[in-house]
């Protein structure tokens, strides 16, 4: 062949992409600004005020509270009286018009009065309808006379793709409302550490303290998430921060809407596990993926399906799942009292199993008791496990046993070291297999007691004095 041929058949670079300027004013003029006008009037400021005792230990002695003009118990001037009114600053959005707000549960926690700022400066009160710690999300209601509110509409936050455009609105370091640019980082990240449903939309658009339930939204101007953390060693904007997704914001909103006091989820009645790089060599897979059953509960929704204990669950309604957090996601986002489908991997055959969506029962009632006496349960509030009851306190026992479900600050169970979760295994010897069992364990003045309890997958035994 011809060095005139080889050159005829040789395949044409491409040409290297030329830089171009702004061929017209509407190029050169581009803006977000549409975007912000449409989405920030539905962005408000949520102020959170919490009553607190003065620490200062003049008003511990009622001569000095008397001398400084605090009378019985009064403000007194100059030291403040006995207390104080601690205000801490959030974000929120309006996601109906009738003045439903959403924001992240901790801007909220814990607070006598919540006031909302809209965007045009006017102020409200507001009240809590329903406040859910597991996924960290809250929903008010706006008590005003206007009757509609700029809104923003709910978008499918499964339909983001890293690389897409977004915008965090909020009040920073109560700045006031600053909009700030990015793009979707990453998705599913499961590994924060902010809620029990971890399944984060990661951005870099800048978040910074004071944007806690704000909106994150698309280039259509619709609510893809409520930014609730931020990877930082300063306090500031490090370029990580981390959003609910609007598809279990969806889920909180529709049970606050009902007028539930509480989020119902749906029950899968399964113990899961990670799939690790030795897990993923020993069921003969490439990589490590998907979701290892460890165990199925009888009657739960799992068994009737015909899940099985080994079975590896590889996809949730045709989307993929790497661990727990994001199958529970996937599970949790999901309309109550339909089915959803699960893909397993049984023995290396992968099939489809139709999973119901209801709730876990309280097959057991739960008999709550506060206990008393000389004992160093005194100041615990513990109730029967019952798959409910097992769901509600996220803790992993059968269907007998015991949990505390709260301790009094200043108790003598608060003292022993007890938390709430922990699940009361047996006192001297004896099993506790309800609520009766332990008050009546207790019941006894003991120069010591020999307790044992489980705590996050662990049993711990333990000799506590008397």
């Amino acid at each position: 062949m011809t060095g005139e041929a080889l050159a005829q058949t040789a395949p044409a670079t491409a040409p290297a992409p030329q830089a171009q300027v702004p061929a017209s004013r509407s190029e050169i003029t581009l803006s977000f600004a549409p975007v912000v006008a449409r989405t920030a009037p539905a962005v408000v400021n949520v102020y959170a005020l919490k009553s607190a005792p003065r620490s200062n230990p003049f008003f511990d002695d009622p001569f000095f509270r008397r001398f400084f003009g605090g009378g019985q118990g009064g403000d007194a001037p100059g030291l403040g009286g006995p207390e104080r009114m601690q205000r801490s600053l959030g974000s929120g959005v309006i996601v109906d018009p009738s003045g439903l707000v959403v924001t992240n549960h901790h801007v909220i926690q814990g607070a006598d009065q919540i006031r909302i700022a809209l965007n045009d400066k006017r102020e409200f009160d507001a009240e809590l309808m329903l406040s859910d710690p597991r996924t960290d999300l809250a929903v008010l209601r706006i008590k005003g006379d206007q009757k509609t509110y700029a809104s923003l509409e709910l978008g499918n936050s499964d339909d983001l793709a890293v690389g897409d455009l977004v915008l965090a609105i909020g009040d920073p370091f109560g700045v006031g409302q600053t909009v700030t640019q990015g793009i979707v980082s990453a998705l599913a990240r499961t590994q924060v550490g902010v809620s029990d449903y971890q399944f984060f939309i990661q951005t870099d658009a800048a978040i910074n303290p004071g944007n806690s339930g704000g909106a994150l939204v698309d280039m259509a101007g619709r609510l893809i998430g409520i930014n609730t953390a931020i990877y930082s060693r300063s306090g500031g904007s490090h370029g990580i921060g981390f959003a609910i997704p609007t598809n279990m914001v969806r889920v909180v909103l529709e049970s606050a809407k009902a007028g539930s006091a509480t989020v119902r989820r749906p029950w899968l009645g399964a113990k899961l596990q990670r799939v690790t790089p030795e897990i993923a060599e020993g069921l003969g897979i490439a990589r490590p993926t998907g979701v290892l059953v460890q165990g199925v509960l009888a009657d739960s929704p799992a068994a009737k399906a015909g899940i099985k204990t080994g079975d590896l669950i590889v996809a949730v309604e045709g989307l993929g799942v790497d661990d727990p957090e994001s199958l529970g996601y996937r599970f949790a986002t999901r309309p109550m009292g339909g089915t959803v489908t699960f893909t397993i991997s049984r023995q290396g055959r992968e099939t489809q199993v139709k999973v119901a969506l209801e709730p876990a029962p309280e097959s057991v009632p739960r008999q709550e008791i506060v206990l008393r006496g000389r004992s160093p349960f005194a100041g615990a509030r513990v109730v029967n496990v019952s798959p409910a009851v097992a769901e509600e306190m996220r803790v992993d026992v059968d269907d007998t046993g015991v949990v505390v479900a709260d301790v009094a600050e200043n108790s003598p169970a608060a003292a022993a070291g007890f938390r709430a979760g922990d699940v009361i295994l047996a006192v001297n010897g004896t099993r506790i297999a309800r609520t009766a069992d332990l008050e009546q364990a207790t019941r006894a003045p003991m120069r010591a007691w020999q307790v044992s309890v489980a705590r996050s997958g662990r049993v711990i035994n333990a000799v506590i004095g008397g």
